[in-house]
């Protein structure tokens, strides 16, 4: 048996046995943002394939619905760049505006939604004439984008202003806001468009907001032992598309927690690299991959097992991941 093929069955084999039967697997993209690079891994083998060279201090990473382009925001660069999955050559810059961060694209595939950190922002590009259609102002330090699965409803979370606003698509306007705890950094919807979740970094807590009343169900706070309560700063959250359960990345804490999103419970907490900051679920929502930002690695965790299963070292300051949809 070659190198490559020793490798290669092991890790296979612990996806087998562990019910990670996507024999083809997918392709994970991290953003290094002290690097300018941007990591690939292979879910089968569970190793850097590649790396490449993109924009300075790369953070948000998503790529387009039919999985040909991939977006980087280029922060420093106040870009968004455009990449072939295949040729991993840039194919393309919009026009992002200044410090683009995190951003998300409408259900459809089109627009892209950008928070612009500086400038207070929110940018709304035509990915297929990539011109701006809207500049939609919010508070300060606009970061966390969430979208309702049926596209009419855009959230914006802005740290220093500690709000989540509420923006109509068709208008582009700001039609609500509601008041979380200190430094809000992520928005995500469940599938069914019933909640919406908000972390909150220094408040240490999540919000589970109502869309339709825009009142705040319940706020679920973390106790860890042995862990000072300063160092848990929730960030990055996934949800299980059938509601069942919810991931949230605690920073400092180097802990995913994991919650009943149905009772809205702490069930565990799963220990990873050092201040983990975002997170993303394989489509078959088999594996979940976070990126550790002081540790320079990234987690991968078995959802069914609820289990870290393997540490892959990446590059400097791991922050953005995203996975191919196929």
């Amino acid at each position: 048996m070659n190198s490559v093929w020793r490798s290669v069955v092991p890790a296979f084999f612990m996806l087998v046995m562990s019910g990670q039967t996507s024999v083809y697997g997918y392709t994970v993209y991290v953003t290094n943002e002290k690097d300018n690079t941007v990591s690939i891994i292979d879910t089968v083998s569970l190793k850097v394939t590649k790396t490449i060279k993109v924009g300075q201090r790369p953070r948000g990473i998503i790529l387009t619905k039919d999985g040909k382009q991939l977006l980087v925001c280029a922060s420093d660069d106040d870009t968004v760049q455009v990449i072939d999955p295949v040729t991993l050559e840039t194919i393309k810059h919009l026009p992002s505006g200044p410090d683009p961060e995190l951003f998300i694209l409408h259900p459809t595939g089109n627009p892209l939604y950008i928070a612009n950190e500086d400038d207070n922002l929110i940018t709304v590009i035509d990915l297929v004439t990539n011109k701006v259609l809207a500049e939609i102002p919010v508070g300060v330090e606009p970061e966390g984008m969430g979208l309702s699965p049926d596209g009419k409803v855009l959230v914006n979370t802005s740290e220093t202003t500690n709000m989540a606003h509420f923006i109509d698509t068709s208008t582009y306007e700001v039609f609500d806001n509601v008041l979380v705890d200190a430094r809000p950094r992520f928005a995500e919807f469940t599938a069914d468009g019933a909640k919406l979740w908000v972390s909150s970094e220094i408040g240490g807590t999540v919000s589970v907001i109502d869309p339709t009343t825009r009142k705040i169900i319940k706020k679920i706070s973390f106790a860890i032992s042995g862990v000072r309560s300063e160092a848990i700063q929730p960030v990055g959250i996934r949800i299980t598309k059938d509601g069942s359960k919810a991931f949230v990345a605690l920073g400092p804490a180097n802990r995913v927690a994991v919650i009943n999103a149905k009772t809205l419970e702490v069930e565990k907490y799963l220990l990873v690299g050092q201040r983990v900051w975002q997170m993303v679920l394989t489509p078959d929502e088999k594996l979940l991959f976070t990126t550790n930002g002081v540790s320079n690695d990234v987690s991968v965790i078995d959802v069914p097992a609820l289990k870290v299963i393997k540490s892959i070292g990446v590059g400097r300051f791991p922050w953005g991941v995203a996975v191919s949809p196929n």
